[in-house]
């Protein structure tokens, strides 16, 4: 009985998704799944390594492979692959779109491999180019940790095209999983290699963790029927259309991957530099959790219903305002909670014995400045995935070039001219993530003809007054219960304490949504009541996804 209920479950988590919601939800628990892994790899690190330069220079040498992936392939997968393959599978062209996606995979895999011997042979000026505060020792650990991590991201390049084919046919569950196995890779490759190599573990631990994403999508790629041959047809139709969609992205996330370059290299120019990048990078790790939780599987979600309505101004506009609502209302309670709850969430995650007390203090600061923008980090995601859905690429990459530049400006100004710290940088970032998503909205907003604002603004209007009530809700109980009652030296009082503040301050948001009539909340509450039926109560929500042929 109980396999048979284990395999239902599984038919169902592998079936195609029919509307956005249950999509999303699918998403989103391959996230938490993810993300689990991610703070059990996060928590390894520092409970190993500590709050150290090496840990420092380790994260520091990931940005660079990042950056190319991000520039070589996130590009064309995020703006353009989806649409232009969806258009083949819709069309019964198959076999074209198949040999469309071999040739971009093709083509991708041999310009990375290329740049990637260029990166690792002159891997220590690139190093210094990128954090010249950082020590001789610490440019050489970074050259070699870096021709480490090169290796994973070109197995990584290939689990994601997997993921985006299967995504195109309204499969979610299989990418997401696999992504979450990266993680385990990684945390493999820490558990199992650190007393050998040193911080060279992890390193390894990407390109075991990029393996297992690529293993884990080959078998349902075959049984949608994708196969790969490697293939070089430039004239095709589709390559050029995505070339054309695609480069405006492109430069746009390069823009982006130069301000997070740029970011570091502000912070090697703080005292302890690969110390305070821990820091930096553990806070934005944290506060980066409900974003990619909410807004990147939403946005992910409604993707491919966006695309399909472009030419139908009423339904798209419909769809997008639903999608918004969703994601402010699941993400805005995140945010309030990390703000309020910032220091003994960090030291619930990452205290271990290694990450001292004035760290886990500057982490949970750094934290709260991060958590102001979660909501406009969030929402970016739908609003670029409505541009593009518009072919229109363009108008996200002049506002993304804009705002980096904002925020590169701010980060140094208060670097050498206010001596400031990992939070002032922090807080160039929300400003110009902010700033970046008032702009998306307000001309997204003109290129549609106009959102219908009077009901949607009363709805954020609900939720942002909850969302304050929330917060007190938040706060009251933490101070008198850590006052009063708990010693909170004790790791299981402090789950107690941050348990009950935030059971009181989620059921408090929870009761006022409903009490101000918010839809959600009678969504979520009625899926909630009829646990056993929650794939039926999703499969009636509005947003239906159209399924390939």
């Amino acid at each position: 009985m109980p396999i048979n209920l284990f395999q239902k479950g599984l038919n169902l988590l592998l079936k195609r998704q029919t509307n956005i919601l249950s999509a999303a939800f699918i998403i989103m628990a391959t996230v938490i799944f993810s993300q689990l892994l991610g703070l059990i790899r996060q928590r390894l690190l520092v409970a190993i390594f500590g709050a150290s330069n090496n840990l420092g220079v380790y994260l520091a040498s990931t940005r660079l492979p990042d950056f190319l992936f991000q520039i070589i392939i996130a590009g064309a997968l995020s703006s353009a692959f989806i649409p232009v393959f969806s258009d083949y599978l819709n069309k019964n062209k198959d076999a074209e779109g198949y040999n469309f996606a071999s040739t971009l995979l093709s083509l991708g895999l041999m310009v990375f491999a290329v740049i990637s011997i260029i990166l690792a042979i002159f891997a220590e000026f690139f190093s210094h180019l990128v954090a010249p505060g950082f020590s001789p020792h610490e440019i050489a650990l970074m050259a070699n940790l870096l021709r480490v991590v090169l290796i994973g991201e070109l197995f990584f390049i290939i689990g994601s095209f997997l993921s985006a084919v299967l995504q195109s046919y309204n499969h979610f569950f299989i990418p997401g999983i696999a992504a979450a196995l990266y993680n385990l890779g990684i945390i493999i490759g820490i558990v199992t290699l650190w007393p050998f190599v040193g911080i060279y573990a992890p390193a390894w631990g990407v390109v075991i963790g990029a393996f297992i994403f690529v293993a884990m999508q080959l078998p349902q790629a075959k049984k949608v029927g994708f196969s790969f041959k490697p293939t070089l047809l430039f004239k095709q139709k589709g390559i050029l259309e995505v070339f054309h969609l695609m480069w405006p992205r492109t430069i746009s996330l390069a823009i982006f991957q130069v301000g997070t370059l740029i970011t570091v290299t502000l912070v090697s120019f703080l005292a302890d530099p690969g110390r305070m990048y821990v820091i930096f990078d553990y806070a934005q790790t944290l506060a980066f959790a409900p974003v990619v939780l909410f807004g990147q599987a939403i946005a992910q979600a409604a993707f491919p219903v966006l695309s399909r309505e472009r030419e139908k101004p009423t339904e798209f506009k419909q769809t997008f305002l639903t999608s918004f609502s969703q994601m402010m209302y699941l993400v805005m309670p995140v945010a309030v909670l990390l703000l309020v709850l910032r220091i003994p969430v960090v030291r619930l995650i990452y205290g271990a014995g290694l990450f001292d007390w004035d760290a886990t203090v500057l982490t949970g600061r750094t934290l709260a400045i991060f958590s102001l923008s979660i909501f406009a980090q969030a929402l970016v995601y739908l609003v670029s995935r409505g541009f593009y859905a518009l072919y229109d690429t363009k108008t996200p990459l002049i506002i993304g070039g804009i705002t980096t530049v904002i925020m590169i400006g701010l980060g140094a100004v208060s670097v050498f001219f206010f001596k400031g710290n990992v939070m002032t940088i922090a807080l160039a970032y929300s400003i110009a993530s902010i700033l970046n998503f008032i702009l998306l909205f307000i001309l997204l907003d003109r290129k549609v003809g106009g959102f219908e604002k009077k009901h949607f603004l009363v709805a954020m209007g609900k939720i942002t007054i909850a969302t304050i009530f929330t917060g007190f809700a938040l706060y009251i109980p933490i101070k008198l219960l850590d006052r009063l009652v708990f010693d909170t030296t004790k790791t299981i009082n402090l789950i107690m304490l941050t348990g009950i503040s935030s059971f009181a301050g989620c059921s408090l948001y929870l009761f006022l949504t409903w009490l101000f009539n918010v839809k959600e909340a009678w969504t979520f509450l009625l899926m909630f009541k009829k646990m056993g039926n929650w794939r039926e109560i999703l499969g009636k929500a509005e947003e239906t996804i159209p399924q390939p042929h």
